[in-house]
Parts: C-alpha cells; structure tokens; sequence
C-alpha cells in the first residue's frame, strides 16, 4: 500500500492518485525495480486538493495537521480493508498521518519499521514523496531518484510473499 500526501491537481480532475508529474516519477521508479502498480494499493492521507489560485492556477498548498486528522479515519478504513503487510508513507505528510506525528523523513527511511515499534498495523516503510524530486536542483535529481528507487526496492520481499 503507498499512500501519499494529497491530491495534486490533475488528481482531483481526475479522481485517481498520482497521475499527475509525481505520479509519472513514482511509475519511473516502479518501473526500474519491476512493480507494476497495478499490484499496488496507491491513496493519499489527504483526500482533497488544498490549493490557493494564481491567475488560472490551482497551486499545491501544504495540508494542515488538523486536515490530516480529519481524514485519518479514512486512511484507517483503507488500511483496515486493504490489509497490506507493507505501507508505504511518501512524505511528511504521509508519515504524520500513519504514526499520529510528525516523522523525520530522512531519518526514518530507508529501513522498514515493524508494527510493534510503530503501532502499526503493517510494517512501514517511510520515504520522500516522488513531488519533492520535482523541485531538487537538476544535477541532484539523477542521485536522489536513485535513492527512492533503492527505498521502493524494500517493498520487493512483501510483494513476493
């Protein structure tokens, strides 16, 4: 299960999850390791698009802690219904939604975190949303999509058991 922060806009037009720019890097990354993202479970924390006009543009704003409570009960139904061994939380948003706090991406990624230290009901694996790759320097993009591909590579043992 992957669960991303919120709809972006081309998301809210279109109802599905990561569809948009984010969603073709994360199809990029899925692609290099052989997951077909179909065999996943993809949602938000989220469910609406925060934004704020600019001209004609529906600009990304980040959610608010309070926003992210209220939709946790969503997430939980998910969960509860998807029962996935592996979640996958891209971005601080994400992770704040699944342990109830804010979560320091970089230190927590990387590695799968069990449930009995998380409180989980899966394990976690916690990772950068594919958007911030969107607004990295170019010459930094090419090592830190390297380094999310290597953190998708840790979902490969839940996707064969």
């Amino acid at each position: 299960m992957l669960v991303g922060e919120q709809p972006g806009d081309q998301e809210d037009l279109s109802g599905k999850p990561f569809v948009g720019p984010a969603g073709k890097i994360l199809d990029k990354a899925l692609a290099e390791i052989g997951i077909d993202r179909s065999a996943l479970y993809v949602t938000n924390a989220v469910k609406h698009f925060k934004y704020e006009m600019r001209g004609k543009r529906r600009l990304h704003k980040k959610p608010a802690d309070a926003e992210i409570a209220v939709c946790h009960q969503w997430l939980d139904r998910e969960i509860a219904l998807v029962q996935p061994h592996l979640i996958v939380a891209m971005g601080g948003t994400a992770a704040r939604s699944i342990f109830g706090r804010t979560t320091a991406i970089e230190r927590n990624r990387g590695h799968v975190i069990e449930p009995q230290t998380s409180g989980a009901a899966a394990d976690i694996l916690v990772t950068i949303h594919p958007s911030f790759l969107l607004r990295m320097p170019p010459e930094d993009k090419p090592a830190a999509f390297k380094r999310f591909v290597a953190d998708l590579k840790l979902t490969l043992p839940y996707l064969r058991a």
